[in-house]
């Protein structure tokens, strides 16, 4: 399989550049990115539209991958509840590693076949939950073997890579292939494709959440009041929502504890 991920750069010399060179060269190859992935919405809609589904019934939505891949799933994983208000344990990333792989590589963890299903395993995962195996070159041993056995046991499937025709590709039952094309430093995959694959998990997250209703209109809600910025957000929301001022809009959200709540005590009250 002829991996694109890996294919030599179209730009030589790069030692030879000047800063301006480079990142005008960079921020050209970065344009290509949004393109490609406007060219899988129809898959990644269909995988969205399942997830909502399953979620519906009690599902959850996991996300796995190595290196790069595995950070940016935990990463998305991990602003789920702060910004749609839902449980920790809705939106799981997981890496091969574990959770120190976060900020040191672990050697050849990514090339252990069974692990990403015993990782799955141990958040009992099930018949009702689907997930997304991450892998820019779509060939990374953990992954596969998670999505394979995933597969086997009902739950829906779904591959991120940037390489067609990859083994994810064959094997997800969603492929979802944004082809960047060759990385400005060739193989350094964190560039394009991790650009690529973080904008698929931020539609996938935020189109999953819209779909189980955590936004309205288009605020969040539901978010967590976690600090300060937030707090002056959620009260400046209830007051666009209601037209009350800002003392009775800080009140009732620190009594209710989320705009959503705040703003229907307010309305049931009139």
């Amino acid at each position: 399989m002829k991996k694109i991920t890996e294919s030599s750069s179209e730009y030589d010399h790069l030692e030879k550049m000047s800063p301006l060179e480079l990142l005008a060269n960079i921020n050209k190859e970065d344009k290509k990115v949004a393109v490609a992935v406007e060219k899988v919405i129809p898959s990644i809609e269909a995988f969205v539209k399942e997830v909502v589904g399953r979620m519906k019934k009690g599902g959850r939505l996991f996300y796995i991958g190595a290196g790069t891949s595995g950070r940016l799933g935990i990463v998305d994983a991990s602003e789920c509840p702060p910004t749609f208000g839902v449980d920790h344990g809705l939106v799981i990333g997981l890496m091969a590693g574990g959770d120190k792989a976060m900020r040191k590589a672990v050697e050849f963890a990514e090339d252990d076949t069974n692990q990403g299903w015993k990782d799955l395993q141990e958040h009992n995962i099930s018949s009702n939950d689907s997930l997304v195996g991450i892998a820019a070159s779509g060939t990374t041993p953990y992954v596969l073997g998670a999505i394979e056995k995933a597969n086997e046991n009902g739950i829906a499937t779904a591959g991120l890579s940037c390489n067609p025709s990859s083994p994810l590709c064959e094997l997800a039952q969603h492929p979802i292939t944004p082809v960047v094309g060759p990385e400005f430093v060739t193989g350094s995959t964190r560039m394009k494709s991790g650009t690529a694959q973080k904008l698929v998990l931020n539609m996938i997250s935020t189109s999953v959440m819209i779909g189980l209703g955590k936004v309205k209109g288009n605020k969040m809600v539901d978010m967590q009041l976690s600090n300060n910025k937030l707090v002056d957000r959620g009260v400046r929301m209830i007051m666009d929502e209601t037209g009350i001022n800002r003392e009775l809009a800080a009140e009732l959200l620190e009594k209710h504890g989320s705009v959503r709540n705040a703003v229907n005590a307010y309305k049931a009250s009139c």
